[in-house]
């Protein structure tokens, strides 16, 4: 056996193991589609369930996982990743002198005597006793120790948005946790296991505040399962100008970000607003949230022109991202200065590409004059070029999904001069020469 698709396997027998599901022979789709969740829950890593079932060998496919899928496996069984998973666990394969038999020793009946038998008996029948009291001690333990049985069913899990559009945006959580086994129980509002609230199951409303848009998954968590999630999408009224840190964000308007056919935010506006950019630089995020229409990620070209208008100090590398967003995942491309490309790391929904194993030194750009990007998909293939040029090509890993938002972030500020979406049915367009947020056809 392949020495990858030795630990494959083994990873496969963890998961057994870890989630308690059994044989994963006679796992459902459901199942793979709730071990996704569980993985992103735990990981912060998207692995659509399609990915999932390839590595379990439900689906056809000829290639072993990608690093990306296997780091990203061996990370929820508590390993950094794939590499340190396979120095923990033997190199794949046993050899022959490694293998020991120990000799079985048979006496001789005819010469073997019975001695002290009347000293021995007492003893043996001591320690049948404290096995057994061990084993009822065990059990009584088992019993206590065993999670309470916690039913979907019960659960009622909802939620509103105080306004359509617009950050900040508050919603309001209804639930139903009465028949919860605990006093509490949990509100996350996200992915993002740090965005949990405890909540009284006795209570049946929860708010809570969204300062970024996206699109969210919701879950109602009673003790340490899920047991019920929905979909909540904060949408931009147009697009959105902030500086990003924490816990809330600096806002500007459109008025103040949308100028001169560009959406852009000098260093005087920000440091107006007494945001430092020294010693650690912020970085500045314009989004467009909204609903685009029959529009999918592994279907569409995309076109801008972005321009990082920040070098000093902290921002040395002019980092920027353009990232496309999907319901439940994301495409990012990355840009820096020549010098950062180590740095970079590039998603396509579900492939990765680190700038520490990949070459990704095309990314690395002249922030001098605009440079221009284009994104071209079809057939679950994609092509990405910089000012015209082919620079990388992805052939694996892209899923469907619907685009639901563009961002664009930049290291210090920078500037965007015109964006392009579109496919066979979607026809959307902004050259910033007003506040409309675009024009979708």
């Amino acid at each position: 056996m392949h020495n990858d698709e030795f630990f494959i396997e083994k990873t496969k027998k963890l998961f057994e193991i870890n989630t308690g599901w059994g044989d994963s022979g006679e796992w459902t789709n459901q199942d793979f589609v709730i071990l996704s969740e569980k993985i992103q829950e735990h990981t912060g890593i998207a692995l659509s369930h399609v990915t999932l079932k390839r590595v379990w060998g439900k689906v056809k496919y000829d290639s072993l996982p990608n690093t990306h899928t296997l780091d990203t496996l061996v990370q929820f069984l508590g390993y950094e990743n794939w590499r340190s998973f396979k120095s923990q666990n033997g190199n794949g394969t046993i050899s022959a002198e490694n293998i020991v038999q120990t000799p079985v020793v048979v006496n001789d009946i005819k010469d073997e005597q019975p001695t002290h038998t009347k000293s021995t008996r007492p003893l043996k029948i001591l320690l049948f006793a404290v096995c057994v009291i061990a084993l009822i001690i065990a059990i009584i333990y088992v019993n206590k120790s065993a999670p309470p049985n916690v039913a979907d069913n019960d659960y009622k899990f909802s939620s509103k948005k105080v306004v359509s559009e617009g950050l900040p945006n508050s919603v309001v959580f209804n639930y139903d946790a009465t028949k919860s086994p605990y006093d509490s129980v949990i509100i996350q509002q996200s992915w993002d296991r740090h965005l949990q609230t405890k909540v009284s199951k006795y209570d049946h409303q929860h708010t809570s505040i969204y300062y970024y848009p996206d699109y969210y998954k919701a879950k109602l968590i009673v003790g340490k399962k899920i047991v019920s999630m929905h979909r909540l999408l904060i949408k931009t009224n147009g697009w959105l100008a902030a500086v990003t840190q924490s816990p809330v964000p600096v806002y500007f308007s459109k008025e103040e970000a949308i100028t001169n056919g560009k959406i852009s935010l000098p260093i005087e506006k920000i440091q107006a607003k007494n945001v430092k950019l020294q010693p650690v630089t912020p970085d500045v995020l314009y989004a467009n949230v909204r609903d685009f229409g029959e529009i999918y990620s592994d279907n569409f070209v995309f076109e801008t022109s972005v321009k990082n208008n920040y070098k000093e100090g902290a921002s040395i590398c002019q980092v920027s991202k353009i990232y496309i967003l999907c319901e439940g995942t994301a495409i990012y491309i990355p840009l820096c200065s020549k010098g950062c490309i180590s740095s970079l790391d590039l998603l396509f929904t579900n492939y990765y590409a680190s700038g520490k194993r990949v070459d990704l030194s095309a990314f690395g750009v002249d922030f001098s004059s605009f440079v221009k990007v284009r994104i071209e998909t079809a057939n679950r293939k994609a092509k990405i070029f910089l000012n015209d040029k082919l620079v990388y090509s992805v052939g694996e890993d892209i899923i469907k999904a619907k685009i639901i938002g563009i961002d664009y972030t930049f290291q210090g500020t920078g500037s965007v001069d015109y964006v392009k979406l579109s496919n066979d049915k979607v026809n959307y367009e902004d050259d910033f020469n007003d506040a409309s947020g675009g024009k979708l056809k």
